[in-house]
């Protein structure tokens, strides 16, 4: 799995491709935390590249949203979600918990 994190003015993209199970999940956790401990809680997870979410990524996500919503401070928002994906996070009830947007740009001016 790849993850790129890029700083915008409002917040952070990370943008993950590959497979997001077991092995890779404690890789998206340390990027997703990176940016949290560096002060910055608006956070864009792009998962173009993404075609299998396992539920440690799945706990990944809602562990990253809570830290996130925390005192108010911002939130985990999703774009370009591949149709997998989707239904996983279907699947599991996450879809109330996230905000989803087709592209980058509506996610990032969301913030």
């Amino acid at each position: 799995m790849e993850i790129a994190t890029t700083e915008y003015k409002h917040c952070h993209v990370v943008k993950a491709s590959g497979r997001i199970d077991s092995a890779t999940a404690p890789q998206l956790a340390e990027a997703l935390e990176a940016v949290q401990k560096s002060g910055h809680y608006k956070i864009v997870l792009e998962l173009s590249g993404v075609d299998y979410i396992a539920s440690s990524g799945l706990r990944v996500l809602i562990n990253t949203q809570k830290s996130s919503r925390r005192y108010n401070r911002g939130e985990l928002v999703l774009a370009n979600v591949t149709p997998r994906v989707y239904s996983a996070l279907d699947l599991a009830g996450f879809i109330p918990y996230y905000k989803l947007f087709d592209d980058i740009t509506a996610a990032v001016g969301h913030f």
